[in-house]
């Protein structure tokens, strides 16, 4: 089970010295990565740019895997997330992995003048997807789709990893076309709406199950889920994350934002507190 770190680009996290601080915090302490939000207004806050924080991230760290969590494919434009992506792989020599979905929220689409209509949404990520996976491979692109044309492009440099930079998909448990989407790629990051007397684990491996019956391959895949673990108990922290790993979790992700939820209770944490949290360290099992 690897461990890792996400939280907003905005709030606590909306400057970017701060945000880099904190990922060379959580490289030394033990955390395999560190992962944040990819979000570009709605909020009255301090925001940072996602993509010139990896960027910095990249540079200031050698070991932790950094990525979005996610990016909403649909309001950028799939050349230039061909670009970022790549330069960011590039930076980080290969540590990059690039979480993608549909998006939702009014102040991000209604209110920018982005498509409102979800599940053309979907159909977008998906071409936009296929569009910069195709420009990844430096070959001469030829595309016309749509909602996407490119024609006779061609990118250069090529990222680090091969055969790609991993995607990974997220979306919500039990809406299977998401699901079906992320089967396609490299790992999904399922929110889980639960169904009456049903146990997360249990509505995890039920969404596991249903990925694996949708793989065309047998090329190693995740399954990235987020919650909280006590730094000061890492007894019960290793038992929380343990019945994560045997419902077919890969990744655990911890959130470092304003508000952490424990035993459901909502409990407001301070900037202090949330990197005493970092430097405790990740749950292990």
């Amino acid at each position: 089970m690897n461990t890792g770190l996400y939280l907003p680009n905005f709030g606590s996290w909306g400057d970017a010295t701060a945000m880099v601080s904190l990922a060379t915090e959580a490289e030394a302490s033990g955390w395999d990565g560190f992962f944040i939000w990819d979000h570009i207004g709605g909020f009255e806050n301090t925001m940072v740019d996602p993509w010139v924080a990896l960027g910095a991230v990249a540079q200031a760290t050698t070991t932790i895997t950094i990525g979005t969590t996610v990016t909403p494919v649909p309001r950028r434009r799939p050349q230039k997330l061909a670009r970022e992506t790549t330069t960011v792989d590039q930076l980080s020599g290969g540590r990059f992995v690039f979480g993608v979905g549909s998006g939702e929220g009014a102040p991000e689409f209604d209110d920018m003048g982005e498509n409102t209509v979800h599940r053309e949404r979907g159909a977008m990520l998906d071409e936009a997807l296929d569009v910069i996976t195709q420009l990844w491979t430096g070959e001469r692109v030829n595309h016309r789709g749509t909602y996407y044309t490119v024609e006779g492009a061609r990118f250069v440099p090529t990222p680090v990893q091969t055969p790609r930079i991993p995607i990974w998909v997220g979306g919500v448990w039990p809406y299977t076309r998401p699901m079906r989407r992320a089967a396609r790629w490299d790992g999904v990051m399922p929110l889980l709406r639960l169904s009456e007397g049903e146990s997360e684990t249990e509505a995890l491996r039920a969404c596991v199950d249903y990925i694996s019956s949708h793989r065309e391959t047998g090329d190693p895949f995740d399954v990235v889920y987020s919650g909280v673990t006590p730094g000061d108990n890492p007894t019960r922290a290793a038992e929380i994350v343990g019945s994560f790993a045997n419902a077919g979790a890969t990744w655990w992700l911890e959130p470092i934002a304003p508000y952490r939820y424990d035993e459901g209770f909502a409990e407001p944490w301070n900037t202090e507190k949330l990197c005493e949290r970092v430097l405790q360290g990740p749950p292990r099992i």
